[in-house]
């Protein structure tokens, strides 16, 4: 495989060609970890920030960069879903499941996405991120999920892929979840 050549290069972002492809990648990290966190009233914790990049408010599960900070690096993908959940959403979690690892988007970055399921959640603070992040933290029970996601979408916000992703494998594996009881399956 050919090396690849550096386009342009910013803080956050590079443009990289290889064999003819263009591709982008986040010089200063190398995966992302998303979290389904599952309280004990069965509501799903979610965010909610504004994108620079859709430029308009996105409805996510907590999620954060692998590898972004020095003070992070060489941690593990499950350290890094523990840490990510606890800034964006002020949960601890007891239990951190792995439920894929994935292509971010296979025709535009190498980027992996590794998707976590976290149970056992214990409130430390009120969550809304770090470093300049301002993050609106949302507790939606199960089986209104639908509906709360429907009315975000009409206020005019989006809401992330990895949302829905994250609720059909916890729903389809054997982990305890009955989502076809909250009319999510």
């Amino acid at each position: 495989m050919e090396t690849a050549r550096t386009l342009a290069e910013g803080s956050y972002l590079g443009l990289y060609e290889r064999d003819g492809w263009e591709f982008a990648e986040r010089p200063n990290a190398n995966g992302v970890v998303g979290i389904l966190a599952l309280t004990s009233e069965n509501e799903v914790v979610l965010v909610e920030q504004f994108r620079r990049p859709v430029n308009t408010p996105v409805i996510e599960i907590p999620a954060g960069l692998v590898g972004d900070e020095e003070a992070h690096r060489g941690e593990s993908l499950a350290e890094t879903a523990r840490r990510e959940l606890l800034e964006e959403a002020g949960y601890e979690a007891l239990s951190v499941e792995l439920l894929l690892s994935a292509p971010t988007s296979a025709g535009m970055t190498p980027e992996i996405t590794h998707l976590f399921l976290a149970r056992d959640l214990h409130r430390v603070d009120a969550g809304g991120g770090v470093g300049g992040e301002n993050i609106i933290v949302h507790h939606v029970p199960l089986g209104e999920l639908r509906r709360w996601l429907r009315e975000k979408e009409e206020a005019g916000a989006l809401v992330d892929f990895k949302i829905h992703a994250a609720l059909w494998l916890a729903g389809h594996f054997d982990n305890g979840l009955a989502l076809r009881d909250h009319g999510l399956q």
